[in-house]
């Protein structure tokens, strides 16, 4: 199966609904490696810091279209795409876009906005209160989160699949055990990801992935997570539908057999 990501249909605007889907991996990812090829290492890893994309037609003359550009990125890292950054990094998606008849017209950055918990005010107020760390940053931030051997989780199906991984390896020998590492943050290529699990076992070191209903309409950026992680030396990427999983014998099942797949 080819890692090749879906690319728009450029016979139709790129805010189409058939495109909308597909426009800002696509755009983003290509127009990073234009600029790693060209030898642009800083404005690629701007490139690769976006979270997303927002784009729509803002005119269009003279047979070409000209768009308006919204980068998405982490409040954090807001101040790096100031004016000159955001130059550039238009400079080179109207590379990737122009060969289409298409063009970027304007191009801004905005932070992606923070989902608001029932707690916020005393999150906000709290001098001592979570602070962002490289294992859990998302719950540890967040107003409700779960925590188990002082590990934390986002949500109970990774408390009861970190359970059931957990009694797996109560079951192993202490010189043939495994390592589970819940939502750790990891350095890959121009970008930090937090996969849901990573396992060690013999030697080898693979990723569990949570699916839900919010995965519906993240299925190309799930793939290049995917695709990044293998190329960092993670063996395989194995998903579970939390949908589709109604017992606890389940989910045992889905660790044994992943399990046996990483044993191998």
């Amino acid at each position: 199966m080819s890692d090749e990501l879906a690319s728009p249909d450029m016979s139709l605007s790129l805010d189409a609904p058939q495109n909308i889907a597909l426009v800002s991996e696509w755009l983003l990812g290509t127009s990073a490696l234009l600029m790693q090829h060209q030898g642009a290492a800083k404005i690629a890893e701007l490139i690769a810091d976006v979270t997303s994309l927002e784009i729509r037609l803002w005119n269009t003359q003279w047979d070409e279209e000209g768009y308006k550009v919204t980068l998405v990125v982490e409040p954090s890292l807001l101040p790096r795409y100031d004016q000159e950054a955001l130059k550039s990094i238009g400079e080179a998606m109207q590379m990737v876009l122009r060969p289409a008849g298409k063009d970027v017209d304007e191009i801004h950055a905005r932070p992606e906005i923070p989902r608001l918990a029932a707690g916020w005010r005393k999150q906000v107020k709290s001098v001592n209160g979570p602070k962002p760390s490289n294992q859990g940053r998302k719950p540890r931030l967040a107003s409700r989160h779960w925590v188990e051997d002082q590990l934390y989780f986002t949500n109970q199906y990774e408390l009861e699949l970190y359970q059931a991984l957990k009694k797996r390896q109560a079951a192993l020998p202490d010189n043939e055990t495994i390592g589970i590492m819940p939502l750790g943050g990891m350095r890959v290529c121009r970008r930090v990801l937090e996969p849901d699990f990573l396992i060690t076992y013999r030697g080898r070191v693979a990723v569990i992935e949570l699916d839900g209903p919010h995965h519906r309409d993240r299925a190309s950026a799930d793939h290049s997570r995917d695709r990044q992680l293998r190329h960092a030396g993670v063996s395989f990427v194995e998903r579970l539908n939390v949908e589709e999983v109604n017992t606890l014998a389940e989910v045992e099942k889905f660790v044994d057999d992943f399990l046996a797949e990483l044993g191998r």
